[in-house]
């Protein structure tokens, strides 16, 4: 297989990286849509979910570039 174990698992961890920092970027409903809501502006949607996706993308790089072996032997 072209990847090892070790990357399929990093795989799977930068992509549950990548979905935890979509959810933190979800929300700001407002009930009424006449009111300005200015939820969508704090520092958890503009600083920290992006931050948590391109860590999350850096791990998915790693996990395909970089070269790990299995010890199955």
């Amino acid at each position: 297989m072209a990847i090892s174990r070790k990357g399929l698992r990093l795989l799977l961890a930068g992509l549950l990286v990548m979905v935890a920092g979509y959810i933190l970027m979800m929300g700001g409903l407002s009930p009424d849509p006449n009111v300005f809501n200015y939820g969508m502006f704090d520092f958890r949607r503009l600083v920290a979910a992006p931050l948590v996706i391109i860590a999350g993308i850096v791990v998915e790089v790693v996990a395909i570039m970089g070269k790990f072996e299995d010890k199955e032997k």
